[in-house]
């Protein structure tokens, strides 16, 4: 992927809120979960009539969001397989076909409803490619048919979709009628998120891993397409697209929903921070997949690992020893000297953005607690969104953030310095 920074090349108002929300989840849910070990693009049959949680409990998947920080979610309405999570009038494939409620169930409706009731934004992931449409390879204006006809019950039953995530797996050979589609997304609701393929707002980092590389720009001019493939989405310009990292809960490799097989996988709350710092410290945002089981609840231990991990979140970031307020600038230099020497060992850097990504790099240097000298102890690239340097515990009696390359004049719209380390081990 070539990228680059670029002062003319801003963002729009809603790509700055989406960078804002950081952390979101993914859900996975859908006829899959109810056929262990099944993979994606899997040959074998399957029949709606094994679609039957009988717990369903979108706003427990919500709740545990919110409780952990995350500002959004994006449930799998349709995946690969074709099942459709909502009634649609164009399939056979849907949980109107289950036993789940004697066929009147809509876990879109359900889904949506608990994110408006608990205040994250709502995102749709929406499979292009779909193995239950025998028509998808013999007539590709039917499908294009199919394609806006499901998009537009999405769009147009469910009040306001904040994302639509489009995922390219499947599509590596396939033409869509894009101006279509686009044309009808765009119409329906002009404000919604598209996730990277057709128009897209942002996009993928280009693993599955949950980390962002560094330096990792905010202006691109292609994008990775699928997992599938080295081929790249090129758009002809530099366009403004961040990136989103998307990472499963449990360690497996193998299938981003529910299986009954990999829970000794889940990750540990130390690796989730590492991944944090990896994705949101480098300015990316982190998608966290969990798949809900087939009761339609989060597993237990995946629940309680996010909880920990948003708890860990707020323990090392949630109360700062100075922020921007804190600091003189003169200036590309911002300058904090505290009242007493202090342990430190997290600055967390924010560029004001609305302009267009300016920063190419930047050090970090404190001033010494014992002889009041100047020391560099870091020197990054861009700051973009985020950028949250990790130091060895050090104390200090100032801090001096300083941009040694910009393409115009810097801003910060955030600056802060934290002690992180365990209390017990700071005296």
């Amino acid at each position: 992927m070539t990228t680059e920074t670029n002062p003319r090349v801003v963002p729009t108002a809603k790509q700055l809120a989406f960078q804002d929300w950081e952390f979101g989840l993914f859900l996975h849910f859908g006829l899959r979960t109810f056929y262990e070990g099944y993979a994606d693009f899997d040959e074998r049959p399957m029949t709606p009539e094994a679609f039957d949680p009988a717990r369903l409990d979108c706003e427990q998947w919500i709740r545990a969001a919110k409780e952990a920080g995350m500002k959004y979610a994006v449930l799998t309405a349709k995946h690969h397989d074709g099942f459709s999570n909502w009634p649609s009038k164009y399939s056979r494939f849907t949980v109107a076909a289950s036993p789940w409620k004697d066929g009147r169930g809509d876990v879109v409706r359900d889904y949506v409803d608990a994110c408006r009731k608990h205040g994250l934004k709502a995102g749709l992931y929406y499979s292009p490619f779909d193995g239950s449409a025998d028509f998808y390879t013999q007539d590709a204006k039917a499908y294009d048919d199919y394609f806006v006809n499901q998009i537009t019950e999405l769009l147009s039953e469910y009040g306001d979709i904040d994302i639509l995530w489009f995922d390219g797996c499947g599509s590596e050979d396939h033409a869509y009628d894009w101006n279509r589609i686009i044309g009808t997304i765009r119409g329906l609701q002009p404000e919604i998120l598209i996730f990277n393929m057709g128009d897209p707002d942002f996009r993928w980092v280009g693993n599955e891993d949950g980390i962002a590389p560094v330096p990792c720009w905010n202006v691109a001019d292609s994008a990775d397409f699928s997992i599938y493939t080295e081929e790249k989405e090129r758009f002809g310009e530099r366009l403004w697209l961040p990136a989103e990292c998307d990472v499963q809960m449990r360690a497996n490799g193998k299938s981003w929903f529910y299986s009954d097989e990999d829970e000794h996988l889940v990750k540990s709350v130390d690796e989730l921070m590492g991944l944090y710092y990896l994705s949101v410290g480098r300015g990316a945002n982190l998608l966290l997949n969990i798949g809900p089981n087939r009761e339609g609840l989060l597993p237990a231990k995946d629940t309680a690992h996010l909880a920990r991990f948003g708890e860990e979140i707020r323990r090392r970031f949630g109360s700062p020893l100075a922020t921007l307020a804190d600091f003189a600038r003169e200036g590309r230099q911002w300058r904090y000297d505290a009242e007493k020497p202090q342990l430190i060992d997290h600055i967390i850097l924010q560029e004001e953005l609305a302009g267009g990504e300016q920063v190419q790099a930047f050090t970090v240097s404190i001033v010494s607690a014992k002889s009041r000298r100047l020391v560099a102890i870091y020197e990054g690239r861009n700051i973009g969104h985020k950028a949250i340097v990790r130091i060895p515990a050090v104390k200090a009696a100032g801090v001096i953030v300083e941009v040694t390359s910009s393409e115009g004049e810097p801003a910060l719209r955030g600056l802060s310095v934290h002690y992180a380390g365990d209390p017990a081990l700071a005296f």
